[in-house]
């Protein structure tokens, strides 16, 4: 099998692992996929296990969001470490947030691609994801709403990558950025409705 094809399946299935899934119903006793908004992410399980113990919440929502950003680190990581070229590492890249997104562990369904879309970016243009991490910080404390925060954080990634990047290295392209990017914006829809009707929960 072409050594590609196997990195391609690997990172899909790797960025699959649900990590929020796993943790809040090992550790809180919790179905994520049944409670609060759905979601595998961080910040569903924050809120969901608050209710229960503020204490563990707040442990199972780093770690989750910590899992969540590593796996995507660790996949581009194997790939660079195995010599594959940059096209190939954008589409480790966009197959990991893909992966994380439609797990094929979950029938497809999954988290909202924020923790692990910055986890590659920030391997693959580090200055521009640590500017959109920075903006991400800011606007989560100033707001206290997650999702506004990370399309925030994205929009500031995208700006950035275009002042720093305006040919990506080895491929020319900012596609995979934009796919990776409409890709976390369609997983925000429910939020981005809530935030117009003024329903979106803060943390």
């Amino acid at each position: 099998m072409n050594e590609n094809i196997v990195l391609y399946l690997a990172a899909y299935l790797i960025a699959g692992i649900p990590f929020g899934y796993l943790l809040a119903k090992k550790f809180a006793g919790v179905d994520i996929k049944n409670e609060g908004s759905g979601n595998i992410g961080a910040t569903n399980v924050l809120r969901v296990v608050k209710e229960k113990d503020p204490d563990l919440a707040k442990k199972l929502g780093a770690a989750t969001l910590f899992l969540d950003a590593t796996k995507g680190i660790l996949v581009i990581l194997v790939a660079k470490m195995l010599g594959a070229p940059e096209s190939v590492q954008w589409t480790i890249a966009v197959l990991a947030v893909i992966g994380h997104c439609f797990s094929a562990f979950l029938f497809f369904e999954g988290g909202k691609g924020v923790a692990t879309g910055f986890g590659v970016l920030l391997v693959m243009m580090p200055i521009p994801a640590l500017i959109a991490i920075a903006v991400w910080i800011g606007a989560s404390k100033g707001l206290k709403i997650s999702s506004l925060s990370s399309l925030i954080g994205l929009v500031a990634f995208i700006i950035a990558s275009y002042i720093l990047y305006p040919v990506v290295p080895g491929i020319g392209s900012h596609a995979p950025i934009w796919i990776i990017a409409l890709i976390i914006t369609y997983k925000h829809i429910p939020n981005i409705v809530r935030l117009f009707r003024k329903e979106e929960g803060k943390v």
